[in-house]
């Protein structure tokens, strides 16, 4: 997880940050004035990088070839852009900027007033993500749309959860959990693909992905009870059954009556209540049910209760 930054005062700084954070930058202040300050929250990995970020005064600033995929998406305020040789745009908080990994980028003017989330997507990731999606190989680079309509329909329910993901960022939250973390950083990434036009777009509305081998699905059930703590996402498992993930959800629910994730977390409450009974004096609730992935305390007593008719606390004492 990367570093959160703010207040920054210093054109320097604010680069060295950024290009920690995202890419090697050339910064040039366009209108200089005194007292602008900059404010930089990042946060992420090495697959997805995700900021809320605001320069605070109008800055140019040109990238290169970036090697990812990458979203900005204006909050407020505008930002002018052009990427290779195509004619320059401008996102707004109804139309936000996407990046390709090839091609020279510029930031031709990102305004004071202008304040985005950003985010990175490591191309491999992206396109793994696709090829998952698709049940399917992909050639890259995905040809994303260089806009993206946030104001209806897909791109409006990626735009909402980018904002979640950035503010989570920002007061160092859930997305910090090695489970949580992952699974949104995976829906972050599935989410851009089905919201976005590209020329797969109409293949992952259509496809009715083949199911998978028995053999494959004993695989990956095998997995979940050998390792039942390992923050595995979706794409984790579809790649230990080798299939993809649509493919190993619709297999899941044919040979085990439910959907993987659905049996990962019965048998994680399984395997939290047996510890319970057998609990050594001082061990908590709290530090059990978090050891198995459960970060959201009312909704996992929830769970636990509705499974067990009693609460985990009641298992505890007993």
């Amino acid at each position: 997880m990367l570093p959160v930054t703010h207040a920054i005062r210093d054109v320097d700084e604010a680069r060295t940050v950024l290009t920690r954070a995202f890419y090697t930058l050339d910064v040039d202040v366009l209108n200089p004035r005194p007292g602008w300050t900059a404010s930089f929250a990042v946060g992420g990995d090495e697959t997805v990088t995700i900021g809320d970020l605001h320069f605070g005064v109008d800055v140019r600033i040109g990238a290169g070839e970036l090697g990812a995929y990458h979203v900005n998406m204006p909050l407020s305020g505008g930002m002018a852009y052009h990427q290779g040789k195509a004619a320059s745009r401008y996102a707004t908080p109804s139309r936000a900027a996407v990046f390709l990994p090839n091609g020279e980028t510029t930031i031709d003017r990102w305004a004071g007033d202008c304040r985005i989330i950003a985010v990175k997507i490591g191309r491999a990731e992206l396109e793994n993500q696709l090829a998952r999606m698709l049940d399917s190989p992909v050639r890259g680079p995905v040809d994303l749309a260089p806009e993206l309509d946030v104001t209806t329909g897909p791109g409006a329910a990626w735009s909402r959860l980018a904002r979640v993901i950035a503010a989570d960022i920002s007061e160092a939250g859930l997305t910090r959990h090695p489970v949580v973390g992952a699974r949104l950083r995976e829906t972050l990434v599935s989410g851009l693909l089905a919201a976005s036009n590209h020329r797969y777009r109409d293949q992952l509305e259509r496809r009715r992905p083949a199911l998978a081998a028995p053999g494959a699905i004993r695989r990956v059930v095998e997995a979940m009870r050998a390792q039942p703590g390992r923050p595995f996402t979706v794409a984790d498992l579809a790649d230990i059954a080798g299939v993809g993930v649509r493919s190993l959800q619709q297999s899941f629910q044919r040979y085990v009556g439910m959907p993987p994730m659905t049996y990962l977390r019965q048998l994680r409450l399984g395997l939290v209540h047996e510890e319970l009974r057998q609990a050594h004096p001082g061990t908590t609730v709290a530090q059990v049910a978090y050891r198995y992935g459960f970060t959201h305390p009312s909704r996992f007593a929830a769970a636990y209760r509705e499974r067990y008719g009693i609460s985990p606390s009641d298992t505890l004492r007993t």
